[in-house]
This record gives C-alpha cells, structure tokens and sequence, in this order.
C-alpha cells in the first residue's frame, strides 16, 4: 500500500484545526460575526414624554402599594379606609335619620383626619424618592433619554395624584349622599368646589413638603420621621401659639404664625372661604392674599426644590 506524503498529512491536520477554531478560518485568523437569527428593534422609539408618563403612572400605583409585596398595600388602605369611614358613616346616618344639612362641612374634613393624611404622606413620600436613591436605580432612569427634572417632577405628580385621592374621595362621598338626600344642589356644589379648591392647595403643599424631605434621605425611616415632625408637630406649635394669641387678645400674631404651615393656611382659608371655626382666622383682604400666596409659593418652592436636588444627583 502507498503511503500518503508527509506534507498531506500536514495539510489535513491544519484543515481539522480550521474545522474545531472558526476563526482561523479567515484571513490572518480574524474573527467572524455569524448570524444567528436575532432581530433588531425596529418598533417606535418612545422619548422623555412617555417615559415620564410611565414614571407617573407606575408611582402612583406603587404609593398605594400596588404592584408590590401584600405587606406594602396594608398601611395605605388603612389609612385610606380610615380616611373614609366618617364619610360613609356620615351617609348611613343621613339616610336612616333623614338630616336636612350634612353634620361636617366639606372643607372642613380635611382638617379633622389631618393625622392620618400627614401619616400617609409622611410613609408613602419615601417609596417614591429614597428608595431610588438607597438602591442605586436612580442612575438607570437618569441613563435613559428622560432629564433630571422630569424625572422630579414625575414622581412629585405621583405622590400628589394619591394624595388628591386622600383628600377628593371623602367629599365626592359626602357630596353623593347630600344629592342623595335631596338637599339643595346649587348650595352643595358652591360648598363642595370651595372644598375640592382648597384640598388641591393642601395636597400640593403637602407632596411639595414630603417629596423634598424624602429627596434628601436614603433610609425610609428617616424621612417619614422628618416628616411628621414637620407637618405634624409644626402643625402643633402653630395651634397653640394661634389659641394663645386668641385668648390674649393678639390676633395679628395668630394669623401670622398661620403662615407657618400647610394645615394652619389650610385652616385660615377654610375660616374664610367656608366659614369654618378658627381660633385667628385672617382678617382683611391683605392678610387673606398672603394666606394664598404663601400656600401656592410653598408648593412651588419645594417643586423647585425638588427639581435642583435631582440635578445634582444626575451631576454627581
């Protein structure tokens, strides 16, 4: 039998190494890409707009605790369930008794479950804002194309969404049962858009105040702690100082120790606007002004507020 040449077998020996090392296999053993099958995105590309859209929605339902654990749900429809109790009760009395005027004001029912919206704020601001910054995630948004400010903004339009759920759903209840029960509807409707006014004041007060606090802490605890000491003892202080004020016969000092916080403007303009019962409610049209401006100027300044922190963050 003829034996094959030396240089044969050496030919086939490089032709299997080509086989088992794709890349040998081009010149100067570059590499290859191979195709594979996969398939590009070529579907719309979405930008800022949606993305914030998505940010604002998603927000809101995780403040409510949904999409997330059943532990996460508990706290805010307690709160939530507490919040509307009063209201739903208040119904089933008028129904059965057959009032002729609701036992509560609009406006002023806010002011009486002021404890449970500071607590739902104070607990649910964090969700929105430290959790980002604890976890790292924030630099994932902030990769995309969605600016800084959007991003702020969107979660502060979230946590300002629940909180008008917090406060709209007790005077749409109330607002339901007085039709309900047939009394004059002109006189409801003045009432309850006076109260519908002054809820969205308080709630954006209140989202400005929290989303700003939890902004700047990465630990849930902290925040929702900062928080209730502000809104909640604040609230304390300027109460007294405005009973004290009354009893002494200084009004003027009460009504400007009401410019000290949300509940306490709340309460002034509720004085004014729907006759409520306060101990120096602002008298005078100047006093009345200030009372506005300051509530929308807080808002404001804490939107702002919000906006320069995560500017930062995205320069960090």
């Amino acid at each position: 039998m003829t034996e094959l040449p030396r240089s044969a077998d050496r030919s086939a020996d490089r032709s299997a190494d080509r086989a088992a090392d794709p890349s040998s296999a081009t010149p100067e053993g570059r590499s290859v890409i191979h195709d594979l099958g996969y398939r590009p995105y070529t579907g719309p590309r979405l930008g800022a707009a949606s993305i914030a859209g998505a940010l604002l929605v998603t927000g809101f339902r995780n403040t409510f605790g949904l999409g997330r654990s059943g532990r996460s749900k508990v706290l805010p429809f307690i709160l939530l369930g507490l919040n509307v109790l009063p209201a739903v009760i208040i119904g089933g009395v008028m129904v059965m008794v057959g009032l002729k005027e609701l036992p509560i004001g609009y406006a002023q029912y806010a002011s009486t479950t002021q404890v449970l919206l500071g607590i739902f704020v104070a607990s649910q601001a964090p969700v929105l804002f430290s959790r980002d910054l604890r976890h790292g995630t924030i630099s994932l948004y902030l990769a995309r194309p969605l600016p800084s400010a959007t991003y702020a903004v969107a979660r502060w339009g979230a946590l300002l969404g629940a909180t008008l759920v917090f406060l709209l759903g007790p005077i749409l209840i109330l607002y339901a049962v007085a039709l309900l029960g047939e009394l004059d509807v002109s006189d409801q409707s003045r009432q309850a858009a006076v109260g519908v006014g002054l809820a969205v004041l308080l709630a954006l007060s209140l989202a400005g105040v929290a989303g700003l606090i939890a902004s700047w802490s990465t630990r849930r605890g902290f925040a929702v702690v900062a928080t209730i000491a502000l809104l909640l003892l604040g609230n304390g202080i300027v109460t007294a100082i405005q009973a004290i004020a009354g009893e002494e016969h200084h009004a003027r000092v009460g009504e400007v120790a009401g410019l000290f916080s949300p509940y306490s403007l709340y309460r002034g303009l509720m004085a004014t606007w729907a006759d409520g019962d306060v101990a120096t409610p602002p008298t005078g049209v100047p006093m009345q002004a200030a009372y506005v401006v300051v509530f929308v100027g807080l808002s404001a300044a804490c939107l702002a507020g919000l906006v320069w922190r995560y500017r930062r963050v995205a320069t960090a």
